[in-house]
């Protein structure tokens, strides 16, 4: 029985609003922006530096910086915890939060490195959102009419970005089909990117939602 649902998502692809959708059809709890107030709150850190981390990799002078001088976390004080805290401190934190939230169910979680975290977890079911360039970048354009001639730019930026989170951190191909249960392209619509998520996890009975 799936339990938990994944969404990577290609940026601009709209993939973080399908969760939305999904979730709120499902009647689960969705796990994106308000998963930085949790971890911050048991890192011990302000919001602002978790959500700084969030998705995000050290340069390789600070992780140098860090081994050199800054040593083992658990022979710090706590004033030198905001001062240790950085990209991996913060998907050590991700990585517990997402595995009790699997273990409590009925959750669908947007990026994260989700997928691998929870790649060899019953009941978890994950999903790859894309979408033409041309469709990624109409939605930049709408969502950021400041950054409308920097558009395609900024999508390759960030897509690299996320696809280097997942190589780095999490020892995976961000692209991999492998990791996924399905791949949706968002130009089909919500409503039946909703449609063929139940479908496939066998989340339907009789055209029923099952809880």
């Amino acid at each position: 029985m799936i339990r938990v649902i994944t969404v990577e998502r290609e940026y601009g692809s709209q993939g973080a609003e399908f969760a939305h959708h999904l979730a709120r059809n499902l009647d689960w709890r969705l796990i994106d922006s308000s998963l930085i107030q949790e971890v911050a709150l048991k890192a011990g850190v302000e919001p602002s530096l978790a959500q700084h981390y969030d998705e995000h990799i050290d340069p390789w002078f600070h992780r140098l910086e860090k081994a050199i001088w800054l040593g083992s976390l658990d022979r710090m004080g706590a004033s030198n915890k905001a001062e240790a805290f950085d990209s991996q401190r913060m998907v050590e934190f991700v990585r517990d939060y997402l595995v009790e939230a699997a273990s409590q169910g009925n959750c669908v979680v947007v990026g994260r490195g989700a997928a691998c975290v929870l790649a060899k977890t019953d009941g978890a079911f994950h999903i790859f959102v894309y979408a033409s360039m041309e469709r990624k970048i109409r939605w930049v354009q709408e969502q950021f009419p400041e950054r409308a001639k920097d558009a395609e730019h900024e999508i390759l930026a960030t897509d690299k970005r996320r696809a280097e989170y997942i190589r780095r951190l999490h020892r995976h191909d961000w692209s991999d089909r492998q990791l996924y249960h399905v791949m949706l392209n968002s130009g089909i619509g919500f409503d039946v990117m909703v449609r063929a998520t139940l479908e496939a996890a066998g989340l339907r009975v009789s055209g029923a939602v099952v809880h």
